[in-house]
């Protein structure tokens, strides 16, 4: 990433995996058509000094005002200290072989799959994707096919590039490009890859004097040169080949070739318009956001070698509600797994999401009092139930941040005596997690960090954190519980800091270091969280419980509201309700009558992947699973799950997914999301569900007080 001398930095890279990984998916579900589109390859100079790598190595963009709120203060961390004020320990099961040295490793990224792994995996840059081969690589731009169950669109080669290659390895990473080095038989560089999440181009530029071949899947490139475009067909399409003649071309050192897909209804002015961007290659993306009242505010700038503007794809939650006025955005569309992507010319996206502030305590006035009455009685059950915490990061995370719920809402309802052992069991509980040198006593409830992984890993682990799957769902669980029971206790606050602040960096630390990753697992081009660590998937890597991320963040806001850190609440504000709208989006309310989609029959998704959408779990089949995984833990900022959706949208997920099965205790809860009347069946419905019917990580309590909450302040779709 380009630095900038600037009270406001931009950011830079994120990212963790899924956290329930019991089977493996067995590959592609279906190979699709490839599409009808053109790629064209652009021949131009890069500067001959050192390449711009990743966002690292120089580069820049045309300026441009930016709407919306102004950029926010960067939060300051001193991650060398947090790192080093625990115990030292290699846990992490990573094992990165195709990494340059002192590269922080990216795990958790839409592009991991590239470094982790015996072989690497191919990626999904939206709109294109991308595959390492012996010599080189391929592209691709993936066709998405609709089943019942399933929105699919793997790669499928279309053009492939070979370079002489003997092997190849991630040189440089930032949140949202990556920049891959080929290397020859000796491990000297030939030539730097870059892509970037958004970007339409690929661009390899040369170290020395390179050649390349590039062919087009069923044939082959000719003519072209003096600005007109070589041209192959493709199964009757259309690809063209600009700034050279032929396939092969012969760079210079630091001379540049890019690659891209020009969409099937870019007119010749559109063309022309990305023949001109392509000529200029990304060298990374810079990351910017900012909140207000009304909205959060993330801008992507796509740095190019020579600063002159370039193209990007706007996904469907950044064109959903309130959104900046863009100019340019008629160059074409590319379709997706996500639904349609408009293609625009310049350097800076802009997107809005509706704010949501941190937030742990429900709306309860207007709630009548035989229904407080109600809360308070099912509270003292709750309590008396409460089991030993468990010893993991998951579950253990979950419980604690269950007991902290009910002890939040017990004095909010002015019953404290009901919970005030309850807190102090608690607070207990969470002190023993924070000891920095826990593990050199225990193998635990505490924290390591490993200086190989890069990452602060929690002992025992569980669902694959020590591969670093899933630590912002994990962590996410223990800063919430930190944040309600600290929020008002100062001391609290300072004993938790030393761990609750390496935990707070190790998901979502704002500026990269040497020791650890910029926004480990947020995603701010997709607006929202990957789980896995390594990504060993041909579909890419993939999130399944969206609400889990959601409040890994609403988590990370309550501990910064509650031990005073005001720089991180603001980023932990912009990563919620940037994370919210793309829950909706693209897992509980998706826009079903995008073309993309049709043939799709369910009302929700549960795992979105790179390369696919899927109604299905890593752990049931059951259609309450498949929406309730999407709701956990149902707390107060699930009450963003209702912002900008027809109420109707709700009723029609609830009633595909009914209220018996795993996790149905959330879909009661949601509900009631839905209006009045039903909020007033979900109430029934939650006095009568049994015991074993309500999910570890919530309480009967916590579901009524939810009910009640939004049958007195119904949400506004």
């Amino acid at each position: 990433m380009t630095a900038r001398t600037t009270d406001h930095p931009p950011l830079s890279p994120p990212a963790p995996a899924p956290r329930r990984r019991r089977w493996l998916i067995a590959g592609i579900a279906a190979l699709a058509v490839v599409t009808l589109a053109a790629v064209v390859v652009l021949v131009g100079p890069w500067g001959r000094s050192a390449p711009a790598a990743g966002g690292s190595g120089g580069g820049s963009a045309p300026d441009a005002p930016v709407a919306g709120p102004p950029d926010a203060r960067t939060p300051e961390v001193d991650t060398a200290a947090l790192t080093a004020g625990v115990e030292q320990k290699a846990v992490g099961k990573i094992a990165p072989v195709r990494l340059a040295e002192g590269v922080v490793p990216p795990t958790n990224r839409w592009y991991s799959g590239l470094v982790f792994g015996d072989e690497p995996q191919p990626v999904f840059a939206q709109p294109v994707s991308f595959a390492l081969t012996d010599t080189g690589f391929t592209l691709g731009l993936p066709n998405p096919v609709a089943s019942d169950k399933a929105v699919v669109a793997p790669h499928v080669p279309a053009v492939t590039v070979d370079a002489g290659a003997a092997s190849a390895q991630v040189s440089a990473a930032d949140p949202v490009s990556v920049t891959v080095d080929l290397l020859d038989a000796t491990g000297a560089v030939l030539g730097h890859v870059v892509l970037a999440e958004g970007s339409p181009f690929v661009s390899l530029t040369a170290e020395r004097d390179l050649t390349l071949d590039a062919t087009a899947e069923g044939g082959s490139f000719s003519g072209g040169g003096d600005g007109e475009p070589a041209t192959a067909t493709v199964a009757g399409t259309d690809w063209a080949l600009v700034g050279a003649e032929g396939g092969s071309t012969t760079l210079a050192a630091g001379d540049t070739a890019t690659w891209y897909p020009v969409p099937q209804d870019a007119d010749a002015d559109a063309a022309a318009t990305l023949a001109t961007a392509a000529a200029d290659p990304v060298t990374g993306v810079d990351v910017t956001y900012g909140v207000d009242d009304d909205v959060a505010r993330t801008t992507l700038t796509y740095n190019t070698a020579g600063g002159t503007p370039s193209a990007y794809v706007l996904a469907p939650h950044q064109r959903t509600g309130t959104q900046p006025e863009r100019d340019g955005c008629d160059l074409g569309a590319y379709p997706s797994v996500y639904g349609t992507l408009e293609l625009c010319a310049g350097s800076h996206l802009s997107a809005f999401a509706p704010t949501v502030r941190p937030t742990g305590a429900l709306d309860l006035d207007g709630v009548p009092d035989d229904r407080r009455t109600a809360i308070v009685d099912a509270l003292r059950a709750d309590v008396a139930a409460t089991e030993p915490f468990p010893s993991d990061t998951y579950f253990g995370g979950k419980a604690l941040f269950r007991a902290a719920s009910l002890v939040t809402l017990g004095e909010q309802l002015g019953a404290d005596d009901v919970v005030a052992d309850l807190r102090t069991r608690t607070t207990d509980a969470l002190r023993e997690w924070a000891e920095p040198d826990g593990c050199a006593e225990r193998d635990a409830r505490c924290v390591v960090y490993d200086a190989a992984a890069r990452s602060a890993i929690g002992l025992t682990p569980s669902f694959g954190s020590d591969e670093l799957n899933d630590h912002h769902f994990h962590y996410g669980y223990l800063l919430a519980a930190a944040g309600l029971l600290s929020a008002d206790d100062e001391k609290l606050a300072d004993d938790l800091a030393p761990v609750m602040d390496l935990l707070a960096a190790d998901i979502a630390s704002a500026t990269p270091s040497d020791e650890l990753p910029q926004l480990r697992s947020f995603d701010p081009w997709f607006g929202h969280s990957w789980a896995s660590g390594t990504s060993p998937f041909a579909d890419g890597n993939n999130q399944e419980s969206s609400s889990e991320a959601v409040n890994a963040w609403n988590g990370l806001g309550l501990w910064a509201q509650a031990s005073g850190q005001d720089d991180l609440a603001t980023q932990a504000a912009w990563m919620t309700s940037t994370e919210a709208a793309s829950a909706r989006a693209y897992w509980t309310a998706p826009d079903l009558d995008d073309p993309s989609l049709d043939g799709f029959g369910h009302e929700v998704f549960s795992i979105s992947w790179g390369a696919k959408r899927d109604y299905a779990t890593w752990f049931s089949p059951e259609p309450s699973a498949i929406l309730g995984i999407q709701l956990i833990p149902m707390g107060p900022v699930q009450m963003s799950l209702a912002t900008g959706v027809d109420p109707e949208r709700i009723s029609a997920a609830v009633e595909e997914s009914g209220f018996t099965g795993p996790l149905a205790d959330y879909v009661v809860t949601y509900s009631a999301l839905a209006g009045t009347d039903a909020a007033e069946k979900a109430w029934t419905t939650a006095t009568g569900l049994s015991e074993d019917a309500i999910d570890d990580g919530s309480s009967r309590a916590s579901m009524l007080a939810f009910i009640a909450s939004a049958q007195a302040h119904p949400p506004r779709s």
